[in-house]
C-alpha cells in the first residue's frame, strides 16, 4: 500500500484562481492524484469552461465550481459555506488567486495597491482562517500558498506585489508553526516566470524575454504543470514531515549570482 503515499484518493481540495494558468494546472494535477476538487475563480464563464474540460478528463472525480471574488470578505465566507455543504471538511486548501498592476512605487494610486494586498494576501489569510475548522476535521491536512520569487528578491513586479508575496511566505511559516499541533501542514511555492496568459504580455517583448532567459540557469520559461507538480507534492502523504517550507519553481533563478 506504500503507493498511497503518492495518492490523494478520497481527499477534497479547494483551489482558488482555478479557471486558468497555474490554478487550472493545480486542479488538474490534484484530480489526477485522486482528489475531488472545489474550484473558485472570479469569471463564471472561464470557470465553467475549465470545469467541463476537467470533468471530461476525470469522469470519476467530483469537480464543483463557484464563481466568487476572494478579495471580497462576503465572497470568502460564501466560499467556505459552499465548501462545507459539499464535503465533510477539507483536506487541502490551495491559495492561488492573485493579481498585479506593475508601476513605479510612487505612481500607484492608493486603491490600486490596496487591491493587490486584498487579492494576494488578505484573501489567503482569511480563507485559511475560515477553512481552519474544516481542515481540522481530518487527522492530516494541508494548505499551500502560491507565492512568488518576487517575495524573496527584488524583481520588476512592482513593490506592492513583492510585499504581498513576502508576507504570504511569512504567513506560511507562522501558520505552519501554529497549526502543526492540529495536523495541518502549511507550505508555499515561489514561481519565477511561468507561461500563462498573464505573463504573455511582458514576455512578448523580445528584449525583455532575452533578459529573463539570461537570468534563468535552465534557459527557459516554466510551465504551469511544473508549479502544479510542486504544489501537489506538498499536499501528498509522502510530504507528511514537510511544513513551513517554500519550494522555488524557478529554473534556478534565485540561486544565480553571476
Amino acid at each position: 500500500m506504500s503507493n498511497q503515499r503518492w495518492r490523494l484518493d478520497g481527499q477534497v481540495a479547494l483551489v482558488t484562481g482555478a479557471s486558468a494558468g497555474i490554478g487550472l494546472a493545480i486542479a488538474r494535477e490534484l484530480l489526477g492524484l485522486g482528489a475531488d476538487t472545489l474550484l473558485v475563480a472570479r469569471g463564471a464563464d472561464a470557470l465553467e469552461q475549465a470545469s467541463e474540460e476537467l470533468r471530461e478528463q476525470f469522469p470519476d472525480r467530483e469537480v464543483a465550481t463557484l464563481a466568487a471574488d476572494v478579495a471580497s470578505d462576503e465572497d470568502r465566507r460564501a466560499i467556505l459555506d459552499w465548501a462545507e455543504d459539499h464535503a465533510d471538511g477539507l483536506n487541502i486548501l490551495v491559495n492561488n488567486a492573485g493579481g498585479n498592476i506593475t508601476r513605479a512605487a510612487i505612481e500607484y494610486a492608493e486603491a490600486e495597491w490596496r487591491d493587490i494586498f486584498e487579492t494576494n494576501l488578505f484573501s489567503a489569510f482569511e480563507l485559511s482562517r475560515y477553512a481552519y475548522p474544516l481542515l481540522t476535521r481530518h487527522a492530516a491536512s494541508s494548505v499551500v500558498n502560491v507565492g512568488s520569487v518576487s517575495g524573496l528578491t527584488a524583481v520588476r513586479s512592482g513593490a506592492p506585489y513583492g510585499m504581498t508575496k513576502a508576507a504570504l511566505h511569512q504567513l506560511t511559516r507562522n501558520l505552519a508553526a501554529e497549526w502543526a499541533e492540529d495536523g495541518i501542514r502549511v507550505n508555499s511555492v515561489a514561481p519565477w516566470y511561468i507561461r500563462t496568459r498573464r505573463t504573455s504580455g511582458p514576455l512578448s517583448d523580445p528584449d525583455y524575454y532575452d533578459e529573463v532567459i539570461a537570468r534563468t540557469p535552465m534557459g527557459r520559461i516554466g510551465e504551469p504543470e511544473e508549479v502544479a507538480g510542486a504544489v501537489a507534492f506538498l499536499c501528498l502523504p509522502a510530504a507528511s514531515y514537510v511544513t513551513g517550507e517554500c519550494i522555488a519553481v524557478d529554473g534556478g533563478f534565485l540561486r544565480y549570482g553571476f
